[in-house]
């Protein structure tokens, strides 16, 4: 295995793409092939990045299928990514970008390898500690622990650090993590619910427009009252 990048998506695309679209997406199911549908799904319906876990049966497989079909523009990445084995065995399926949900030592070998890394922290050390070790934005997880004003207080000392807020964040709660600073929010249970284990895609993609609309209303808000 080489050591160069999986994909043509570079960390400060990465970064850009998702401070655009204000949203991630995060497949975790027990089937590898209901987790690649339900990833694509959400691409058609006006997701870009969509992450896999690894501790979805067939995760590296799924990977492999929506890298392959995925539309234009969008990206699929490894999320649970541990281990500097995991690293390797996400580069070699080809994903786009790894998630952590700690401060694992696959941060500073995705970041070494140069592919994109979006690493799980949830205290000032540990958000610093990530952004040391080569991370392309924090992870805030679990998010629900502090809420907004958590993250609010988090963004006080460290204005520079990207933030991501993951875990109890659904269509009610988003809004208020991208008034607090987040650049996104990160969707699993409430966009996708038992799609990733086979679950009917219909009711998924409605919940899929909907954040989409969400975020393009905030966008559109933001922009008329010169807010970020």
């Amino acid at each position: 295995m080489t050591d160069g990048p999986s994909s043509n998506l570079t960390s400060g695309a990465l970064l850009v793409g998702v401070k655009d679209t204000r949203l991630v997406g995060i497949v975790r199911g027990t089937d590898g092939a209901a987790a690649a549908r339900a990833a694509l799904a959400a691409m058609e319906e006006g997701f870009r990045f969509v992450e896999i876990a690894l501790t979805t049966p067939g995760a590296l497989e799924a990977i492999r299928e929506v890298r392959a079909a995925a539309p234009a523009g969008c990206f699929v990445g490894a999320g649970t990514v541990l281990s500097v084995q995991d690293v390797d065995d996400v580069a070699e399926a080809g994903g786009q970008f790894v998630v952590t949900p700690s401060l694992a030592e696959s941060i500073q070998e995705s970041a070494r390898r140069g592919i994109p890394v979006l690493a799980g922290a949830l205290t000032p050390s540990e958000a610093l500690e990530a952004m040391n070790r080569g991370a392309t934005a924090v992870k805030l997880f679990p998010a629900s622990i502090g809420g907004p004003g958590y993250l609010k207080a988090l963004r006080d000392p460290f204005p520079g650090i990207p933030f991501i807020a993951v875990g109890g964040v659904g269509l009610a709660e988003a809004a208020g993590y991208w008034e607090a600073g987040a650049i996104a929010v990160g969707l699993g249970g409430p966009l996708f619910g038992d799609a990733g284990s086979g679950g009917d895609l219909a009711p998924m993609r409605g919940r899929a427009r909907a954040f989409v609309d969400l975020a393009d209303s905030f966008a559109r808000r933001s922009t008329a009252t010169g807010v970020r």
